[in-house]
């Protein structure tokens, strides 16, 4: 009877292996067809070569994908170290960008096995937001110029005054090369916005970023318009330049140092960032953080050895992952292969592609990172302080440089909890009638995640949590925005969550905490 009983069910787990794969496989399909225009574009808004952004891509999707700790998440190069690249290359030469790229990798695998992924959470959302709105300002700025055949500067108020010699080129006793990218960029922008606004709803998963390079491609071959395109190398293996020793002995350089430190800390927050917002997407597999900031140490690691872009995980891409099904990890695996069977075998079909296309594609990846949504969400729940560390992190990234941008508003956002520093967090938990009560007291902020976190996710699964805090006496932006997702992912998983919001008489309570509190408790509800 057992071996009948076990033959009845292997075909179930034949058939859910298959649909499995099926699934994987489409989304696969969907990932790549998203990751070809970004990694085009991102490598010319770094100012590099293309071939060096598609190899990242297939570092980010093969290697990355089979051993990442976030089982959804795509990694590929990102728009938000574009800037830094650029000004990079600019100022110190392509050849130094590989073994900044192996130092920053060493420091993400570094911090993996020092277990140090929980405290990049703890990072304000308002630095976090304000740095990637910072630098999506940045990328609109230097992609005006290419969206007009011109070459973009280093900086954003560079990129502001020199937008009166782009647009000087329109027009030179009659109409020039330069006008006519701008109108393919403009034709590639209307099709990519008209299409996400009016697709199909057969054709969802037709990513709009592929239908306004495909569109301007067209119109460019159609016409035979004498506008610049992607320039790519007879072969891959002609793309990759790997570093020298020399070009290693450059890392004693301050400059290069520092910019091997800060790539290492922006990729790692970005790539942890989104993995959060994957984990939001689905209610799977969780992200083990330091397995995943292990993988992308490897994958960047890599990448400076074959002279490719920095990489990190990408909602982008990771979302239309999630979004055409993906299964397990396979899907990006298989995304990295089809990038590199495209370049390997159909390289001219991308030397057709107009860089004003790959252009417009990045304005609109731009404005994203911009998002004024994050900014509503933090004044409405948070009010004008954390509105105001989003606001000097974005105008000191566009106005000054990064480092300095996220530097004045971490030191912001620390010194808006330096009061409340000296009352430390008590979580008090206990096991009463099948419920979990934990209780809060004392003083919640940023530095009590990593600890607030590591309790939160070893909970049983599945069984009611009651959260109290009549005691708790303060509770910051960040530290409510990591409760707030807690309670939201668990409310979606099945579990049974309670919040209670009533105060004890004797704490002199912060007047933040109780709308936090009735806010926890209405998404525990909904």
């Amino acid at each position: 009877m057992a071996s009948e009983k076990t033959v009845r069910q292997a075909p179930s787990a034949q058939n859910r292996q298959a649909s499995t794969f099926a699934a994987d496989f489409a989304s696969s399909v969907v990932v790549f067809l998203v990751a070809i225009p970004l990694c085009l574009g991102i490598a010319v808004a770094s100012g590099v070569p293309v071939a060096m952004g598609l190899v990242s891509g297939i570092v980010g999707g093969i290697v990355v994908g089979a051993i990442a700790g976030s089982p959804l998440q795509v990694s590929g190069p990102a728009a938000g170290l574009a800037v830094i690249v650029f000004g990079f290359v600019e100022q110190y030469g392509v050849a130094a960008l590989g073994p900044v790229l192996v130092a920053a990798g060493a420091i993400q695998i570094a911090a993996g096995f020092l277990r140090i992924g929980s405290w990049f959470r703890a990072i304000s959302p308002a630095v976090v937001h304000g740095m990637l709105a910072g630098i999506g300002i940045l990328i609109i700025l230097g992609q005006l110029h290419v969206l007009m055949d011109s070459k973009p500067a280093a900086g954003g108020i560079q990129n502001v005054v020199a937008i009166e010699g782009s647009v000087g080129k329109l027009w030179h006793d009659g109409m020039t090369s330069q006008t006519l990218a701008l109108l393919v960029g403009l034709a590639s922008l209307l099709a990519m916005i008209g299409w996400e606004k009016f697709r199909p709803k057969g054709l969802k998963l037709v990513p709009g970023a592929l239908i306004g390079v495909a569109f301007g491609t067209i119109v460019a071959v159609v016409f035979a318009l004498p506008i610049a395109r992607v320039d790519l190398p007879a072969s891959l293996l002609d793309g990759i330049s790997m570093p020298q020793t020399g070009d290693f002995l450059r890392l004693t350089e301050p400059g290069i140092f520092i910019t091997a430190i800060v790539i290492a800390v922006i990729a790692s927050a970005e790539t942890l960032l989104s993995a959060a917002a994957v984990d939001r997407m689905h209610d799977g597999e969780r992200t083990r953080y330091n397995k995943e900031l292990f993988a992308q140490g490897i994958g960047n690691g890599l990448c400076g050895m074959l002279g490719a872009l920095p990489i990190t995980g990408v909602i982008v891409r990771s979302s239309a992952n999630i979004q055409a099904g993906a299964k397990t990890r396979l899907s990006a695996v298989m995304h990295g292969v089809w990038v590199l069977a495209l370049v390997a075998l159909l390289p001219q079909l991308l030397g057709v592609v107009p860089l004003t296309a790959l252009a417009a594609v990045l304005l609109v990846t731009g404005w994203r990172l911009v998002s004024l949504h994050h900014v509503r969400h933090l004044f409405d729940h948070h009010g004008w302080v954390p509105v105001g560390i989003w606001f000097a992190t974005v105008s000191l990234v566009v106005t000054q440089d990064l480092l300095i941008g996220v530097g004045v508003g971490l030191a912001l956002s620390i010194a808006e909890i330096v009061p409340y520093l000296r009352r430390r967090l008590h979580i008090e938990k206990a096991e009463r009638e099948d419920e979990i009560y934990l209780n809060l007291t004392g003083a919640a902020t940023a530095k009590d995640i990593p600890a607030l976190l590591n309790l939160l996710e070893k909970l049983p699964a599945s069984q009611p949590v009651r959260l109290t805090a009549p005691d708790l006496h303060y509770l910051d932006h960040t530290c409510a925005e990591t409760i707030s997702e807690w309670v939201q992912r668990e409310t979606r998983a099945g579990r049974r969550v309670l919040v209670e919001y009533a105060s004890s008489p004797a704490t002199e309570r912060h007047p933040r905490v109780d709308p936090q509190l009735r806010r926890f408790c209405a998404e525990a509800a909904a």
